[in-house]
């Protein structure tokens, strides 16, 4: 069964299964019972029809021949490397997904962004200790209305504004009842905070920023305009464009929470979705399941909302079912378990549980 662990991830492109199953090459290999070295074997020596199926699959085009042939020595190396995160992380299915044609380098330029700050804990934000004794085994505030629909942030490295907008969404949803899609274009634009104990990690659009100072922006500036109201570009070029009457949401605190599992399931459960940063390492090649690596860097470069938990997610027989994080994220819905990631819980992996904030309130004085 262990060497046959390898099969389930190779060609599982991001679209439904059912779709995968429909394509004669894929159900070819997925079917197959070969052993892993065989297979990774077939792989490369078959990448080109592989390649083909990514381009299709994606609508993925180049401009001349020396760029296709480029792109898919890229797709190799890539074959290669979703095979060595699915080693090292068999309790989650990694693959093709539409960043297979991407180095890891231009990964993180066009769709990381994160600013990590050394001051988090210890500063006036500091959240007070929630009572933990009575939190439910799962918890998903998409059960409960608060979560607006998984956006794509494009290739500009601004997910830390998307992180921050869907926390706005969720807390301003617990504070008058309507769920308002909030702009993301507005903080890209016109947040230029720096956190106060690093005058250059400052939030700089499409080039990277973090939440907590777009909080902090968001404090200063009266709040967010709606998604309809401020649409997005993907840009960061245009210039700031903000019109403080169409302000649709207004941040009156925010809380940075300890690093501790069961204080962030509390001030999820208390406060709605939290913003939350990670490593994205595995995530470039993630397809489905509870991520769980047994090796993941803790330098936070990406910036998620975090809805969610569950008490014990699918494993392969030789591991014990994992409780998990729900993890929304703004690569759009053909990403990952249609726009969403589950990564272990408790354990700190990848940095997840490191750098959480909350919205813990909202001011409605404006509204009519």
């Amino acid at each position: 069964m262990a060497r046959l662990l390898p099969l389930l991830f190779l060609f599982v492109f991001a679209t439904t299964l059912a779709v995968c199953e429909e394509d004669a090459l894929i159900r070819q290999v997925v079917n197959g019972t070969a052993a892993s070295d065989d297979v990774g074997n077939d792989l490369i020596l078959n990448a080109e029809a592989y390649f083909s199926r990514f381009l299709r699959t994606f609508g993925k085009s180049y401009s001349n021949s020396e760029e296709h042939a480029h792109r898919f020595k890229v797709f190799k190396a890539n074959l290669r490397r979703a095979m060595r995160h699915q080693k090292l992380d068999p309790s989650a299915v990694h693959g093709i997904t539409k960043f297979s044609d991407l180095t890891p380098a231009e990964f993180r330029r066009k769709y990381l962004g994160v600013r990590p700050s050394r001051r988090l804990l210890g500063s006036i934000h500091e959240a007070p200790i929630l009572p933990t004794n009575n939190l439910p085994t799962d918890f998903d505030w998409r059960d409960q209305g608060a979560v607006t629909g998984v956006k794509d942030q494009g290739s500009c490295g601004s997910c830390w504004s998307f992180s921050a907008a869907a926390a706005v969404e969720g807390a301003n949803f617990l504070a008058t009842g309507n769920l308002v899609t909030l702009s993301e274009q507005q903080m890209v634009d016109c947040d230029h905070m720096c956190d106060e104990s690093e005058s250059d990690s400052c939030d700089s659009g499409c080039n990277g920023g973090l939440m907590t100072t777009a909080f902090e922006y968001l404090l200063k500036s009266g709040g967010l305009e709606t998604e309809k109201d401020y649409p997005y570009s993907g840009t960061d070029r245009a210039g700031c464009k903000f019109d403080k009457a169409k302000i649709a949401a207004s941040v009156s605190n925010y809380s940075v929470v300890s690093v501790d599992e069961d204080q962030i399931a509390a001030n999820l459960v208390s406060h709605g979705p939290l913003a939350v940063a990670i490593n994205a390492v595995f995530m470039q090649t993630y397809i489905h399941g509870v991520s769980c690596p047994y090796i993941c860097s803790k330098s936070q470069d990406h910036g998620v909302l975090l809805v969610g938990y569950g008490s014990a997610g699918y494993a392969p027989i030789r591991f014990k079912e994992k409780p998990y994080w729900i993890i929304k994220n703004s690569w759009g819905e053909n990403w990952g378990d249609h726009g969403y990631y589950k990564i272990c819980k408790g354990h700190n992996i990848c940095g997840v549980e490191s750098m959480v904030s909350t919205v813990t309130a909202i001011d409605t004085f404006h509204r009519s």
